[in-house]
């Protein structure tokens, strides 16, 4: 299934995420213009290795948040792009420009950390914006479930534009990250499943979820 647009409007311009969706799509067009050898140290340096907590590294900490700004190639730069530009204006405007900012960040780290908690020794580095969407995914569904996200879902041949109720698409994206990351926590494996850090993706989702409510704004009368 590929979201396409949310029947959401938000109330305010979203500057944050436009930033962010700005940021990261520098940054990768900074990672092409490196040669391919140097290309490999960045992201060895920059990505999150879990292996690398177990030494102590203060390179491990920073790397938590260096990480969030390097992708692995066009289609996980787009996707991840594409995702934030649907759902974070709504996220940035129920938390401010501040605080989404803050709230962002912090999912990417709950996300990269989820992925450390579940393969603690992998020697493989892990970069992508998707722990800190993914964190912005749950906060949207805390805050509008019930918002219609019009989704293309494949039957065979052929596609069908369906709008489907948030708590629908977000519950069962993150259902789905879930089982997918099922091997790698059930047998202890030192690694992501076909590249793909899932681990990152639930944490991410369910740090966004708890602390949502903790980052939006106060409304007084």
């Amino acid at each position: 299934m590929l979201p396409l647009r949310d029947i959401n409007r938000s109330g305010s311009f979203p500057l944050v995420n436009w930033l962010l969706i700005a940021a990261n799509s520098a940054a990768f067009l900074f990672q092409l213009w490196l040669p391919p050898a140097v290309q490999d140290q960045l992201i060895e340096v920059a990505g999150v290795v879990p292996a690398r907590f177990l030494t102590g590294s203060p390179l491990a900490v920073l790397s938590l948040f260096t990480s969030q700004f390097l992708h692995g190639g066009w289609m996980h730069i787009i996707s991840n792009m594409w995702v934030l530009a649907i759902f974070g204006d709504n996220v940035e405007d129920r938390l401010g420009h501040a605080r989404y900012l803050l709230f962002y960040l912090v999912s990417g780290v709950l996300g990269a950390l989820g992925q450390v908690a579940i393969a603690p020794y992998s020697p493989v580095p892990m970069i992508g914006a998707s722990g800190a969407i993914a964190g912005v995914l749950g906060a949207y569904l805390l805050f509008f479930p019930l918002a219609k996200v019009v989704t293309l879902v494949p039957i065979f041949f052929f596609v069908r534009f369906i709008e489907l109720p948030a708590w629908v698409f977000l519950g069962g994206w993150f259902l789905l990250q879930f089982w997918n990351g099922l091997p790698t926590a059930v047998s202890g494996a030192a690694g992501m499943q076909g590249g793909v850090a899932y681990w990152a993706h639930v944490g991410g989702f369910a740090g966004g979820l708890l602390l949502a409510r903790l980052f939006a704004r106060r409304i007084t009368y």
